[in-house]
């Protein structure tokens, strides 16, 4: 792996096929948090013997911090699994202020390596907290064993750079930025997007490059987003969808999945580079289409129409194209012509 300068959030790393063998016995007392299918993968070959193991099958800060009771002493947590698991993981971490391990079983989201935790809050999205892997562990073997489809969803949060940094842009434009304004931060993240473009074929088949790709990308855009304070390069119009669709339906999605919808949609909302990057999730073959899902038109369509509202009623999300326009039904019929239900 080429070194990454910058905050990329990760202390330190074990890259290769093989790398989670013998962590257990590096890192003292230990609690692993994770699923039934991911321990299954990692448990022969994960060495020690650990405090306890903790399934996890929600981020709900009130079944977290139930949880959270019943933790033995310990002096490291080790997540293990997807997105659900390390983020659980790292709550634990921030709370007890212990040593963070993350083995990622699928890349489907990049929690395992941003600092701050996703958990949900009466069904809403909240970000809190600091914590940082120490090691990284990415094992091609064990990320392979899970569905090629997951994996592929690990481009989710990168390609929203393509619609995020237009909705800065756009913010800017109309005087509606909350943030300094930065054309450098703006470059790097589109050239992190003209890079995993590029891998769009290795992505696909999910190769070790491909892989590496996605999580050198995730790695690269925490060294722009950290030193902001913010990741607005990465998140915008896009997520918000995700949000209101989430909190609608109140039930989680595979978040790359989503954000692919919401980039397909909101580049259309956009008149961004459409063609482009329709081109690239479909290369991908990622799962962005509603029936992938289990997204029912009705239920899209009256996402859409509310979507303006939505994001108003929450302050704390930013100024995007949504703001600035008119989701009209004729907009809606069009746009979700090509989708498939």
């Amino acid at each position: 792996m080429k070194e990454i300068s910058g905050q990329t959030n990760v202390l330190s790393m074990r890259f290769g096929s093989g790398s989670t063998k013998g962590i257990g016995k590096e890192i003292g007392k230990f609690v692993i948090v994770t699923m039934e299918i991911p321990w299954n993968l990692t448990k022969t070959v994960i060495g020690g013997t650990p405090e306890q193991v903790l399934f996890v099958d929600s981020v709900d800060q009130v079944f977290l911090d139930q949880k959270l009771l019943c933790l033995p002493e310990c002096d490291t947590i080790v997540g293990i699994g997807g997105g659900l698991a390390v983020d659980a993981a790292k709550y634990f971490c921030w709370k007890r202020n212990l040593r963070l391990v993350t083995i990622p079983t699928v890349l489907s989201v990049n929690a395992f390596v941003t600092p701050a935790t996703g958990i949900r809050i009466n069904h809403e999205v909240k970000y809190i907290g600091v914590t940082s892997p120490n090691p990284l562990i990415i094992d091609y073997d064990i990320l392979r064993t899970a569905p090629r489809g997951l994996n592929i969803a690990g481009i989710g949060d990168l390609l929203s750079i393509h619609t995020a940094s237009f909705d800065w842009e756009y913010a800017e434009s109309k005087g509606k930025s909350e943030y300094a304004f930065s054309d450098l931060a703006i470059k790097e993240a589109k050239s992190i997007l003209i890079d995993i473009c590029s891998m769009a074929s290795e992505i696909r088949d999910v190769t070790n490059e491909g892989l590496l790709a996605i999580v050198e990308g995730y790695m690269k855009l925490n060294a722009i987003c950290i030193p902001l304070d913010h990741f607005r390069v990465e998140e915008g119009s896009e997520h918000f969808l995700f949000y209101e669709l989430e909190e609608r339906l109140k039930r989680s999605f595979i978040h790359g999945h989503i954000i692919g919808l919401g980039i397909y949609l909101m580049s259309r909302l956009q008149d961004n580079q459409v063609e482009n990057i329709t081109e690239i999730l479909n290369k991908t073959k990622l799962d962005y289409h509603p029936r992938d899902m289990g997204i029912e038109r009705q239920d899209l369509v009256r996402s859409l129409k509310n979507l303006k509202s939505f994001v108003q009623n929450k302050p704390q999300l930013w100024f995007t194209i949504i703001d600035g326009s008119e989701i009209s039904d004729e907009w809606i019929d069009y746009v979700l012509a090509d989708l498939r239900f």
